[in-house]
């Protein structure tokens, strides 16, 4: 069972990207799903979850309203659409999937994690 976090890469400031999870060797249909983002030295961040019923999705403040998540549980995905991109930004993105999970804002309860990709905002 596994996560892969892809689509990072290097982009201006106010440029935008589209990063998607792909799950495997299971359906996560029933499961929450979320994107975190961790910078260096600093701890790692809830940006936005949906809950396994398809509810929300709810996002964190630094970022709504440029960051959006959606699904594709067909295709065992999700995607997190970011816009307006700034350099405090930059940081390892990471998907996570939390068994019947209500979109929590905390860490702790998602089981499976994506490796991270990274996400780097610089002119």
């Amino acid at each position: 069972v596994q996560l892969q976090a892809s689509g990072g890469g290097v982009v201006r400031p106010g440029g935008s990207l589209v990063l998607t999870c792909t799950g495997s060797g299971k359906s996560f249909n029933d499961y929450a799903k979320a994107w975190f983002r961790q910078a260096p030295g600093k701890e790692r961040e809830f940006l936005g979850a949906i809950t396994w019923t398809g509810r929300g999705p709810v996002y964190a403040n630094d970022v709504k309203g440029r960051f959006m998540i959606s699904r594709d549980n067909r295709a065992n995905q999700w995607y997190l659409s970011m816009s307006n991109l700034r350099p405090e930004d930059t940081a390892i993105y990471y998907c996570a999937a939390d068994f019947k999970g209500v979109a929590s804002q905390d860490a702790r309860p998602y089981e499976h994690w994506g490796q991270g990709t990274q996400v780097t905002v610089s002119s």
